[in-house]
């Protein structure tokens, strides 16, 4: 995938690093890989997010790894990254993806997190300026049959909370006349695989 965006819960925000996959502490490195494949095989290899393979190809992605647990350092976690995006000029990063190995494994605690942190950038007036997707190894929309193939469109090997611009996505959006088509398209692209494969793309998100 090139060259790799990374930064860790010290961070203060101020720089951007770019070290090499190898030269980071090697639990760090294993959550970067697993994402990164996640990515390749998954959302751009099936395409489910037809907007994802050009800011891969061009290396614009931020890996951002949160190993804390404490609510106050992840508190700061966020800020840093949101500060960091919004910083930093687009061709550089596009879109950052903060990953959460720790702390976030069951789902409905991670959906406090995530209504947290749209809190904040509610709080902080940044909702013109980003907007939140979200990810998660038992990932479940509401209201669907717990093994409807749907929910593996959002599973991702971590839990995961994506930070997109929204300039960028209504440049993108303002080109695709029915955005919920690629919602569908998604969930045929999986019932075509078929339960097997995808659970052998995604072994991390079989339910238990």
């Amino acid at each position: 995938m090139g060259k790799l965006l990374y930064a860790n819960h010290s961070d203060e925000g101020s720089h951007i690093t770019k070290p090499e996959l190898a030269t980071l502490p090697l639990a760090y490195q294993a959550v970067v890989k697993v994402t990164q494949q996640w990515l390749e095989q998954m959302v751009v290899g099936l395409n489910l997010c037809p907007f994802s393979a050009s800011v891969i190809a061009r290396d614009q992605v931020y890996f951002a790894v949160c190993d804390a647990v404490d609510d106050a350092e992840i508190h700061q976690f966020y800020l840093n990254e949101l500060q960091r995006l919004l910083a930093t000029h687009e061709n550089d990063i596009a879109t950052s993806l903060l990953i959460f190995p720790q702390g976030q494994d069951a789902f409905e605690d991670y959906l406090s997190l995530l209504d947290w942190f749209q809190q904040l950038l509610e709080q902080a007036e940044l909702t013109e300026h980003v907007q939140l997707a979200s990810f998660h190894p038992q990932y479940q929309f509401e209201s669907v049959a717990s093994e409807d193939l749907s929910h593996f469109t959002n599973r991702a090997p971590y839990p995961t909370i994506q930070l997109l611009r929204q300039d960028q996505m209504t440049k993108v959006l303002s080109h695709v006349s029915n955005p919920q088509k690629i919602y569908e398209d998604n969930i045929k692209t999986l019932e075509n695989l078929g339960r097997r494969k995808v659970e052998g793309l995604c072994p991390w998100g079989v339910s238990l």
